[in-house]
C-alpha cells in the first residue's frame, strides 16, 4: 500500500479513485494532482514508481490542504460561528441541517434517532 498523507492508499485502485481516500480530496482534485505530477490518470497505484509517487506527495503537501490541517480548520469555522452565535452557528448548536433544509420528515442524519413521544391517555369516566 502506499502512504501518502498519513493514509493508506489501496494499491488496486487507479490512481485518481485511490487518492479521494485522503480527507480533503475529492474527484476534480485528484484529477489536478496526477496531471501537476504528470502521472497516467487511469494507471494503478501498485503500477506507481517510487519517483511518481514522491511527485504526487510534493504536489499534495504544496497546494493542497488535507486530513488533520483541513480537518481543524473545518472545526475553528464551525466554532467561530458557534461563538459569534449566528442563524448557522445555533443550526450547529441545536444539532440540525445548517443549509436550509426542511425538518419535518427528513434531516435524520443530523437529528439523530427518532425520539417518540406518546399520546396522552384520556381518562376514563
Amino acid at each position: 500500500m502506499a502512504r501518502i498523507s498519513g493514509v493508506d492508499i489501496p494499491d488496486k485502485k487507479r490512481g485518481e479513485i485511490a487518492l479521494t481516500y485522503i480527507y480533503g480530496i475529492g474527484k476534480s482534485s485528484a484529477q489536478q494532482i496526477l496531471d501537476a505530477a504528470k502521472v497516467d490518470r487511469s494507471k494503478k497505484v501498485d503500477e506507481w514508481t517510487d519517483e511518481e509517487a514522491n511527485a504526487i506527495r510534493k504536489v499534495i503537501s504544496e497546494n493542497f490542504k488535507v486530513e488533520g490541517v483541513l480537518k481543524s480548520e473545518v472545526q475553528l469555522s464551525i466554532k467561530r460561528l458557534l461563538d459569534i452565535g449566528c442563524y448557522r452557528g445555533l443550526r450547529h448548536r441545536k444539532g440540525l441541517p445548517v443549509r436550509g433544509q426542511k425538518t419535518k420528515n427528513n434531516s435524520r442524519t443530523r437529528k439523530g434517532k427518532r425520539k417518540t413521544v406518546a399520546n396522552k391517555k384520556k381518562a376514563v369516566k
